[in-house]
């Protein structure tokens, strides 16, 4: 049965609030069984907009669902952002929670009004999209665009199809694309993605991640394209990511980082593409926990154990820079991203807590090169657990902002297995091109 909110009172003019109307119309589907909420002809101004089982909430090609700029218009009972010192992502504009069988879609735009919620001078910044423990979720053929803060965040979520998204973010910091914290059952494809933080996250705040499905996306942002963990309380296991495209990414292509305890574990990642991406590669194993790093989650009031990661695979990817990545990169105005003595790839953990069992296969690397010896400091830090000495500066994602090696740096690896790597300069570079540092090579591995 279809319900339209113009039946209960929506203007879609763009200027009245059609919150009350949109709401009407799908409380009344919910209370009928099920139904779809169809926007049609006209601009739809809404705040908080609750969605509930058995409910599709379509965007005709013809409308556009737009943020109301009145912070106001937005609900406070939204659950909350999992990051440590962010509450003023708390807020979103469609959230449900405890649901089945909810879908978004139509061909439209959702519109997040990110012009009204700058980065400085408001207290919240409303997400687009926040569902929280909700199973069978299908969001496909729509324009998601202008999030004040990230575009999407399942929580604690399974079932979850993604399809034909189209995503820009690019107004404000935390200019997420897709994160998932907690999920099962993830299947995403044939999605462009723009922004300015994770275009595609997965992480773990306590339930764990598995079965995930990431195919046949393009991924641009002036930070990474795809990271897995920093969050990783729970395990995050069993993720299978291919035939994707990175372009312009000013900090890392495919991110793996176990920062919180848990397990990373059996991730499968290749085919990919990147262009014009600073580190086509960053894996890391450590621990943290920094009460003012806005890197911490909410729900960890300690520095855990270092975690385990193992069972890697990377192949068949190929990167390449042009003359853009002699530059460097920031968001905004003065929020470094990378640079040439940044780049590379780059793997590390503590010495005592090795990653375990990692491949990298039919990889080409051509790295803009250029760095002279004199730009690099002569000390390179470790990895240091926390837990033993809190105080000593760390290796770890943002420092240092240099990489010793021009191409592969990989330290404490247990079962490393290199197949078909092949890297170059398109500038001199003074550095050494591979540096590994406490590795054992499996017994069928090139060597570097």
């Amino acid at each position: 049965m279809i319900f339209n909110p113009k039946s209960f009172g929506a203007k879609a003019d763009g200027s009245h609030d059609d919150t009350n109307a949109i709401q009407q119309a799908i409380d009344k589907a919910f209370f009928s069984g099920g139904g779809r909420i169809v926007l049609k002809n006209g601009v739809f101004l809404s705040g908080t907009i609750y969605l509930k089982s058995n409910i599709s909430l379509e965007i005709d090609a013809s409308a556009c669902l737009l943020a109301s700029p009145d912070i106001n218009s937005y609900g406070s009972d939204t659950h909350h952002n999992r990051y440590r010192n962010e509450p003023e992502l708390d807020r979103c504009f469609i959230f449900a929670e405890n649901a089945d069988n909810i879908e978004l879609c139509g061909n439209g735009i959702i519109n997040g009004n990110a012009e009204f919620f700058p980065n400085s001078n408001n207290i919240y910044r409303p997400m687009m999209i926040r569902f929280l423990n909700c199973r069978n979720i299908r969001l496909h053929d729509l324009r998601l665009y202008n999030s004040a803060a990230w575009t999407t965040a399942f929580l604690d979520s399974e079932r979850i199809f993604i399809s034909n998204i189209d995503i820009k973010n690019s107004k404000n910091y935390n200019g997420d694309g897709l994160d998932f914290d907690g999920c099962s059952h993830i299947f995403v494809s044939g999605c462009s993605i723009q922004g300015t933080d994770d275009n595609l996250c997965l992480q773990s705040s306590s339930l764990p991640v598995n079965d995930v499905h990431i195919s046949n996306c393009s991924f641009s942002s002036v930070c990474a394209a795809i990271r897995i963990g920093l969050k990783s309380i729970g395990s995050i296991s069993d993720v299978h990511i291919s035939h994707c495209s990175m372009k312009n990414v000013w900090r890392e292509g495919i991110k793996i980082e176990c920062s919180e305890g848990g397990n990373i574990s059996d991730i499968n990642i290749q085919d990919i593409t990147m262009n014009d991406v600073s580190r086509p590669i960053f894996i890391l194993l450590n621990n943290r926990f920094e009460p003012d790093d806005l890197g911490s989650s909410l729900e960890l009031d300690h520095i855990p154990e270092i975690g385990t990661m193992s069972d890697i695979i990377i192949s068949d990817i190929i990167a390449s820079d042009s003359d853009e990545m002699r530059n460097t990169h920031y968001r905004f105005d003065d929020d470094v991203m990378g640079s040439p003595k940044f780049a590379g790839i780059r793997i590390d953990a503590e010495k005592n807590h090795p990653i375990r069992n990692l491949t990298l296969r039919n990889i080409s690397y051509k790295f803009i090169g250029g760095v002279k010896l004199s730009d690099i400091p002569n000390e390179y830090p470790e990895v240091i657990d926390k837990l033993i000495d809190c105080d000593t500066l760390s290796s770890e994602n943002y420092y240092p902002d240099w990489s010793r090696a021009s191409f592969m740096d990989i330290r404490n690896i247990i079962g490393l297995n290199v197949r078909n790597i092949q890297c170059f300069a398109i500038y001199p570079d003074e550095r050494r091109g591979i540096i590994t540092e406490n590795v054992q090579f499996s017994d069928n591995s090139d060597n570097l």
